[in-house]
C-alpha cells in the first residue's frame, strides 16, 4: 500500500513520515537549507507480520507554489494522511490538498493533528472540529482523526497500528491489466545507467521485459528493478518501482516526469479526451466554452481547453461531461482521474475521470455521441462494451477498447465473455452483438437479391456502394472480413470490386453470347497486353463496329472486360495480371516509385499502350502519379483481384 501525505506547509508532514519510518524524505540541499519540502520524498518500512510486504510513503510539499509537485505524488497513492498542525489548524493548503485528494477519488485515509504537544485538550478539540467540517461532503468524511506529536511520540503507536491494519485489509491493486508506471523521477547512476521511478498503476513488470516510453514511443528494456525499495525480479500494481532501463540513445533527459512506461501495446497517446468534470464549489465563476486550464494526470501536467458538451456553462459545485483538448498528447487510460487548475497555477478548479480517450472532433454533442458516453461511463468493461455495442454504430474495435482500458484480455476471450461476433484482421478485431450481425447479414443478402433482379446483366454490386447502404455500417476493413465470412458460408462470391450472390450469373442474349464466344479469344493469349481495338475486331469477325462496341460495353458492365482506353478493352484477368506486375515493381524498389518505361518493358506492349494502361490505373487510384513517376496504392489491390488475397 502506498501512503501519501497532504496538508499545509510547515505542518510537520516530513517529520511525521520520519517518525514512522526513520527516513528523512528531504533529500535536496535546498530542502535542507530552507527547512521545507520542494520535491517528492519517498520512504519505506516493512509491514509487520507480512513476509516481504512493504509500506511505501510519498511525502509531498505543502507550499502553494509546489501544488503541481504534490499532484504528481498524490495521483498514485492508496491512502492519505491529511496533516493539520494543532497550533495553526486548517489552513488554505489543507483545504486545497483535501479537495485534490477528493477529486482523485481517494477514499481511504486518516486525518492527523500534528504538534499535539503544543496544544491544550480544548485546542485539539477545536482543530478536530475544523477538520471534521472540511471532511464533510468528501469521500473521506468518515476517516478517523488522531492527535500525534513527533516530539513526545504521543499518538504515533496508534497511528502506526492504524496504518498496519489498513494495509493488511487493503490487499493489492488490480494486477490483471497491462503494465503502466507513471514516472515521477528520472536520473542516471554511474555504472548503472538510466533509472526511472514511479508507482505501478496496473499490471506487472519483470526484468527483461520490453516496454515503451509514452508518449515519446521510445523502446526500452528492463535491465533490473527495485520494488518497494528492495531489489526484485518483478513489480506489480501498487508497488513503488525503480526501473533500470536500457535502450538506443537512452538518457535521463529522454524520460521525464509525466511520462509513462507501458507495455508496448498500450502506447497510443491522445490529445482529445471525453471526461466527466466536477467544478469545486469554491470557484467564483462558471466555466465557459473552451475554458483554458492546466490538466494534471498521474505525474503529467499539460495545458488544456475545456470544451463543454452540455448546453450551458458549468456552474461551481456542478458536474458535467466535457471534452479536454490538450496542448500535447499524454499517455492515459479510460477511468483515470485528473485535476485541472487555472493557467496561472494559483488555484484548483476541479477534476474528474476520463471516459473515452478518442473523443471526436466533430459530432461531440450529438445524441449518438451522448449515448456512447453513457456507455463509456460504466466502470465494468464487459457491461460498458455491451452498452456500446447496443449504441450506434453498433460495433466496437475490441483491440482499441481493451488497450484504452489497459486490459490484458485478448479480443477472442473478450468476445466469448460478451457472446459477441468477432471479425478479425491484422489491424483490428471488431465486435458485434449477434442480433446486429444477423441484421447486417440479412440486409446484405436482401439488397443483393434485389440488385440482381433489377440488373440481371451485371456481375454484382460495387463493394463501397454496398457498404454505405447497410446497417450497421462497418468500417472498410471489418466489412471485408464480414464478406469473407459470408463467402465461407457459400452465400456470396467476391469478384474484385463487386459482390454477387453465389447463385447469380450475369447473362447475355443467345446472339450476344455467340458473338462473345468469338470475341473473347482475340483479347487473350499472347496479345492480351495489346488487344485489338473495336474496329480491328469488327474487321476480323466481319461484324459492324457498333455491334462489337455494344457487346464489349455489355461485357464491361458484367465485369468480364475493362475499357482501358477508347475502344480498347482488356480482359479482367489480364488487368489482374498487370496489377500483380505493378506490385512486383513496387516491391523491387526501396521507395516503391517506378517510371513508365519499367512497366512497358514488363508488358512488352509499346510505349503508347503502356501509357494508356497506366493512365487507366491512375484514374482508378491503383497507382499514384507524381510527375513521371508512379507507385502502387496498396489500398486498391483488391479492385481487380481477389479480396481474400489483399
Amino acid at each position: 500500500m502506498i501512503i501519501g501525505t497532504a496538508g499545509h506547509i510547515d505542518h510537520g508532514k516530513t517529520s511525521l513520515v520520519k517518525a514512522l519510518t526513520e527516513i528523512d524524505t528531504d533529500r535536496l540541499k535546498e530542502e535542507k537549507a530552507r527547512g521545507i519540502s520542494i520535491d517528492l520524498g519517498f520512504a519505506y518500512v516493512p509491514l509487520p507480520g507480512a513476509e516481504g510486504e512493504v509500506l511505501g510513503f510519498v511525502d509531498v510539499p505543502g507550499h502553494e507554489k509546489f501544488i503541481h509537485t504534490m499532484l504528481a505524488g498524490a495521483a498514485s497513492i492508496d491512502f492519505v494522511m491529511l496533516v493539520a498542525a494543532a497550533d495553526d489548524g486548517v489552513m488554505p493548503q489543507t483545504r486545497e490538498h483535501l479537495a485534490i485528494v477528493d477529486l482523485l477519488g481517494i477514499e481511504r485515509g486518516v486525518a492527523v493533528i500534528t504538534k499535539s504537544d503544543l496544544a491544550s485538550t480544548e485546542r485539539l478539540g477545536e482543530v478536530e472540529a475544523q477538520l471534521r467540517r472540511e471532511l464533510a461532503g468528501t469521500g473521506l468524511a468518515e476517516i478517523p482523526i488522531l492527535p500525534v506529536s513527533t516530539v513526545s511520540g504521543a499518538g504515533l503507536n496508534a497511528l502506526r497500528d492504524l496504518l498496519v491494519a489498513t494495509a493488511r485489509a487493503f490487499g493489492h491493486r488490480r494486477g490483471a491489466g497491462r503494465f503502466r508506471l507513471a514516472v515521477d523521477r528520472s536520473f542516471t547512476i554511474q555504472g548503472v545507467g538510466t533509472v526511472v521511478t514511479g508507482t505501478v498503476l496496473s499490471g506487472r513488470v519483470a526484468v527483461g521485459d520490453h516496454l515503451t516510453v509514452s508518449p515519446s514511443g521510445k523502446a526500452v528494456r528492463v535491465r533490473s528493478l527495485h520494488a518497494q525499495n528492495r531489489e526484485s525480479e518483478t513489480g506489480k500494481a501498487g508497488d513503488r518501482c525503480a526501473l533500470n532501463l536500457a535502450g538506443e540513445g537512452l538518457s535521463k533527459d529522454a524520460i521525464t516526469r509525466g511520462d509513462m512506461v507501458v507495455s508496448p501495446g498500450l502506447h497510443a497517446p491522445t490529445s482529445r479526451i471525453d471526461a466527466t468534470l466536477r467544478v469545486l464549489s469554491t470557484e467564483r465563476k462558471p466555466l465557459g466554452q473552451w475554458f483554458p486550464a492546466r490538466l494534471h494526470h498521474a505525474s503529467a501536467e499539460v495545458g488544456a481547453r475545456v470544451v463543454l458538451l452540455g448546453d450551458e456553462d458549468l456552474q461551481p459545485g456542478s458536474e458535467s461531461r466535457v471534452q479536454l483538448v490538450l496542448d500535447r498528447p499524454v499517455a492515459a487510460a479510460a477511468g483515470d482521474r485528473f485535476v485541472i487548475r487555472d493557467v496561472s497555477a494559483r488555484r484548483t478548479i476541479g477534476g474528474g475521470r476520463f471516459l473515452d480517450l478518442r473523443g471526436p472532433q466533430r459530432g461531440r454533442r450529438s445524441p449518438q455521441r451522448r449515448a456512447q458516453l453513457e456507455a463509456h461511463a460504466i466502470d465494468d468493461p464487459v457491461e460498458a462494451a455491451r452498452a456500446l455495442l447496443a449504441t450506434e454504430p453498433f460495433h466496437l474495435d475490441a483491440v482499441a477498447f481493451l488497450r484504452d482500458r489497459a486490459l490484458s484480455e485478448d479480443p477472442a476471450a473478450f468476445a466469448r465473455t460478451l457472446d459477441a461476433v468477432l471479425l478479425v484482421d491484422a489491424a483490428s478485431a471488431l465486435l458485434l452483438l449477434p442480433e446486429y450481425w444477423r441484421l447486417f447479414r440479412a440486409g446484405l443478402l436482401e439488397r443483393l437479391e434485389r440488385f440482381h433482379a433489377e440488373n440481371p446483366d451485371l456481375t454484382g454490386i460495387g463493394l463501397e456502394r454496398l457498404r454505405q447502404a447497410l446497417q450497421p455500417r462497418l468500417p472498410p476493413p471489418a466489412f471485408r472480413i464480414a464478406l469473407l465470412a459470408l463467402r465461407e458460408e457459400g452465400l456470396v462470391v467476391l469478384d474484385g470490386a463487386w459482390l454477387r450472390l453465389a447463385g447469380h450469373e450475369a447473362t447475355m442474349s443467345a446472339a450476344a453470347d455467340r458473338l462473345w464466344q468469338q470475341t473473347e479469344p482475340l483479347l487473350g493469349g499472347a496479345a492480351r497486353f495489346r488487344p485489338p481495338r473495336v474496329r480491328d475486331i469488327a474487321a476480323l469477325l466481319g461484324e459492324s463496329e457498333d455491334d462489337i462496341r455494344h457487346l464489349l460495353k455489355l461485357a464491361s458492365r458484367m465485369g468480364r472486360v475493362h475499357e482501358v482506353a477508347q475502344d480498347r478493352f482488356f480482359r479482367r484477368d489480364t488487368i489482374a495480371e498487370m496489377v500483380a506486375m505493378l506490385a512486383e515493381l513496387d516491391a523491387a524498389r526501396a521507395d516503391g516509385w517506378f517510371l513508365a518505361g519499367c512497366f512497358r518493358d514488363r508488358v512488352d506492349s509499346g510505349r503508347k499502350v503502356a501509357i494508356q494502361i497506366l493512365e487507366f490505373f491512375d484514374r482508378n487510384s491503383v497507382t499514384i502519379r507524381r510527375g513521371d513517376r508512379r507507385r502502387l496504392n496498396r489500398r486498391k489491390l483488391d479492385l481487380f483481384g481477389d479480396l481474400a488475397h489483399r
